[in-house]
């Protein structure tokens, strides 16, 4: 077997399609299939299992899987960390993020980074959730993922960087626009903009709403906090969202309002990584870079924002 097998393998369990695969990879279906035969006729075992939509691994598969992408990301970030000792401070951070994140959690950061950093390249790779993040981090070849924090991950090390709050943002002339605080008791019968509840932050919302017993309504889904907010400032509807760095605090005369609701637990956000200790330099100073920036800018609110430890 050799390491594009095994790459090709992992890639195939993770989208649980062989087409799709091929199509990210410029070749044909039979190409790929051809790999994990090889696979197969190495071990000695069937590795996949077709399904009335695309393939799964089996429980043999499972096993290869796991351990050829762990195996994967090691040895890159390896080469990763060889590459910066041969090229100095040049070289490249590979982030996947939110489609918001880095407007509102890295802006200041990447400006600091680059001026101290010139040669280095950031790149970014999007995705439209915490968990497709997650995905992207232990099956590509990436460095660091931005993410709501949840439960332990396998394979991934996580580090909160910051917890922030919830408010209500409505439109100024609301009923409650004018209170210095809401009540979870007040969304009762509130219908609500709604992130996907699937996502890490909507289910985290959820969550603490039926822990406190409430069930709020919903007539409006959007996939991220920015689109939800718009909503609120054109009056089409209220959202419970983060109160997110960099967002300015609403005026009397702006036409969005954002009220605290403080019985709500704050979120979590920060990084992600296969193995924080065998990170290149380079990724852990932009970590580090963004974890700073954000503390300055909570100091003086008195936000909860916390560094890397």
């Amino acid at each position: 077997m050799t390491l594009d097998d095994l790459r090709v393998f992992v890639a195939v369990c993770r989208a649980g399609s062989l087409s799709a695969v091929a199509r990210e990879l410029a070749c044909t279906q039979s190409a790929v299939s051809q790999r994990v035969k090889r696979l197969e006729r190495e071990t000695g075992v069937s590795l996949l299992e077709r399904q009335p939509r695309g393939v799964a691994p089996t429980p043999a598969g499972l096993i290869l899987c796991e351990a050829a992408a762990d195996g994967i990301a090691g040895l890159e970030l390896a080469l990763r960390r060889l590459g910066d000792l041969v090229h100095g401070e040049s070289g490249s951070v590979r982030i996947t993020t939110g489609s918001t994140t880095v407007r509102h959690f890295m802006a200041e950061a990447i400006v600091s980074f680059r001026r101290r950093y010139p040669k280095v390249n950031l790149e970014f790779q999007t995705e439209s959730s915490s968990r497709g993040c997650l995905g992207a981090l232990i099956a590509g070849n990436l460095d660091l993922a931005w993410i709501t924090l949840g439960g332990p991950v396998r394979g991934v090390e996580q580090r909160p960087v910051a917890e922030l709050p919830w408010v209500l943002a409505m439109r100024a002339g609301d009923p409650l626009a004018a209170r210095p605080r809401v009540e979870v008791s007040d969304l009762a019968d509130i219908p609500l903009v709604r992130l996907p509840p699937n996502s890490t932050s909507g289910g985290r919302l959820h969550a603490a709403l039926a822990e406190l017993g409430i069930r709020a309504g919903s007539d409006t889904s959007v996939a991220d906090w920015d689109t939800a907010l718009l909503l609120a400032e054109l009056g089409l509807g209220r959202a419970v969202v983060p109160a997110l760095p960099g967002l300015p605090v609403p005026g009397d005369e702006g036409p969005l309002r954002l009220v605290p609701i403080p019985a709500l637990p704050p979120l979590p956000v920060g990084w992600a990584a296969r193995r924080w200790d065998a990170l290149p330099p380079l990724a852990r100073a932009f970590a580090d870079t963004v974890a700073g920036t954000l503390r300055e800018d909570a100091a003086p609110e008195g936000r909860s924002a916390r560094p890397d430890e």
